[in-house]
């Protein structure tokens, strides 16, 4: 019987412990043909290659490869090597992350700095080295792993929460530019046991947050008919989704103290009543010259 991503090649970094393992496990077990990254390399004894063996003993297909995602010239070499072995890349799953978790009155900016290369830089340098060949296939599936830390913020994360959020902005763009050459750009926000969130979470808490829970949703990222332009978040057995949104607001014309009426008037700029996603950032010029009466088309409408 047909896999969901039967010989579908998916590049996964991180892939040798927490989540990037049962990602890799996973979409392996969907039919997939799998690249496992691990910064630790891909000789034998490293976790990467553990990972790959174990997918291999399975009946499944992959490969072991090393590298770290804040070196460019190693990602394109792990492209490369995806594509001597199996012709093609379908799917890359930006999984590689660091904490290095502070107060920001106490973080120094070398810690904020390397957050920042791994989980941004990171996903832009794996990123590049996929696109054309993404592009020329006219297929792909990219998955940046955001956090709610970003979306919504958490105390002492300031690196991580700034990085993981500029991956949601990062996926919008993609997602836009990548449409036409089918290729689908998503985020997921996992909730999950992990050596990331040991210390975190507490030990009840945990315990209901396998990895393997949270795999399910990427797969439905990734597929043939996967959405584009979404941030799922799983964890625990549960799926939800975000979105970034814009109020109706208010107009405030020829009003002659326009901070003054902005700071009496914040209760009805504020209300989510009638809240909308916009289709791309040059919506919310559109809209605001909308409700002063011009009209202005979209660009490339």
């Amino acid at each position: 019987m047909s896999k969901y991503l039967q010989d579908r090649v998916a590049i996964i970094t991180g892939a040798g412990s927490g989540l990037g393992r049962a990602h890799a496990m996973e979409l392996a077990r969907q039919g997939a043909r799998v690249v496992v990254n691990d910064i630790a390399g891909a000789h034998a004894g490293t976790p990467g290659r553990a990972v790959a063996d174990e997918i291999v003993r399975a009946g499944g297909q992959a490969l072991a490869l090393g590298g770290d995602v804040t070196d460019y010239a190693a990602m394109q070499d792990v492209a490369a090597q995806a594509i001597e072995t199996w012709g093609r890349i379908d799917i890359l799953v930006n999984n590689a992350g660091i904490l290095r978790d502070k107060s920001f009155a106490k973080m120094s900016l070398e810690d904020f700095r390397q957050v920042m290369d791994v989980h941004l830089m990171g996903s832009v340098h794996c990123v590049k080295a996929v696109w054309e060949t993404m592009r020329a296939q006219r297929y792909g599936r990219i998955v940046m792993t955001t956090s709610s830390s970003g979306l919504y913020g958490n105390f002492g994360q300031a690196n991580y929460g700034a990085a993981k959020m500029a991956l949601v902005g990062l996926m919008q763009t993609l997602a836009l530019e990548g449409e036409r050459y089918g290729i689908r750009v998503n985020c997921l926000a996992p909730t999950a046991a992990t050596a990331m969130t040991q210390g975190v979470l507490t030990p009840e808490a945990l315990a209901h947050l396998a990895p393997a829970a949270v795999s399910p949703a990427l797969v439905a990222l990734v597929g043939d008919d996967a959405p584009t332009r979404q941030i799922l978040l799983a964890g625990g057995g549960s799926v939800e989704s975000a979105y970034v949104t814009m109020t109706p607001g208010i107009f405030l014309g020829e009003t002659t103290d326009a901070a003054a009426a902005i700071r009496d008037r914040m209760p009805e700029i504020l209300d989510r009543e009638g809240e909308r996603v916009p289709g791309t950032g040059f919506e919310q010029c559109q809209f605001e010259l909308a409700k002063a009466g011009i009209q202005m088309a979209l660009p490339g409408a």
